[in-house]
């Protein structure tokens, strides 16, 4: 399958391909997203397989996908999506709250996590988060992977993985590995534990003023605005693996 052969329009409408094994699922996502006018489903499939195929010849800006689909899964898929085609962007449409799914999916490259029983204005303002480059999980995720973030591990001082795994199975990379210097990986794992600036600054024994610049400094970095995408991208980096 040679990348080169599709076509990328980075203008107009966003760009919409459906991935999903029911249709009538799919022709009622349809009416929905074509009534908006920067949003146009170009395409329908019905399994990962017919993803691939799709996109070889016509790239979509997005691809809103099922977790659960025949012959290929949507994790599957994401996975070759983002090896293939890197500048189409992954939404995981899912009935799974379940955290390990949301783990899975952004490790194997997918940008968003929403539920089907979201309405429709929060699947829009989603898809148009997404497209200009945010990451979107949907709030009744969200809580259960913080919670899920605050019993890793991260790296120690020195940069050594810990001998500690998450129950669901994580390894941790060396440390040169992210961009981040050792305080503000500290500073990270602190965050993800839902402490504040205050709180991190007493367990570091720093001043709340440092701790903020620290934050700043971490979310500059990622590229994010705030401390949930943070958390949320430290995995999706690959600088927390599973």
């Amino acid at each position: 399958m040679n990348m080169g052969e599709g076509s990328y329009a980075s203008t107009g409408p966003i760009k919409i391909l459906l991935a999903d094994d029911h249709q009538l699922f799919r022709e009622g996502l349809k009416r929905i997203l074509n009534m908006e006018a920067d949003l146009e489903v170009i395409g329908e499939c019905g399994d990962g397989i017919q993803v691939l195929e799709f996109c070889n010849h016509t790239l979509p800006d997005i691809v809103l996908m099922d977790i659960n689909m025949p012959i290929e899964t949507g994790v599957v898929t994401t996975e070759r999506l983002r090896d293939l085609f890197p500048d189409v962007k992954v939404i995981i449409l899912s009935i799974h709250d379940d955290e390990s799914y949301v783990f899975e999916s952004l490790r194997k490259g997918a940008t968003g996590y929403l539920l089907k029983d979201m309405g429709a204005e929060a699947l829009v303002n989603a898809i148009r988060a997404v497209s200009q480059g945010y990451s979107y999980i949907h709030p009744k995720v969200t809580g259960k992977l913080i919670n899920q973030l605050r019993r890793m591990t991260y790296l120690d001082e020195i940069g050594v993985a810990t001998n500690q795994t998450l129950d669901i199975g994580a390894t941790y990379i060396p440390l040169e590995e992210s961009p981040l210097t050792r305080r503000e990986a500290e500073v990270l794992r602190l965050m993800a534990e839902g402490k504040s600036n205050k709180m991190i600054g007493e367990h570091l024994f720093i001043s709340e003023k440092t701790v903020k610049n620290h934050v700043s400094s971490i979310l500059q970095k990622m590229e994010v605005d705030d401390r949930t995408q943070a958390v949320i991208n430290s995995i999706k980096f690959g600088w927390v693996t599973l």
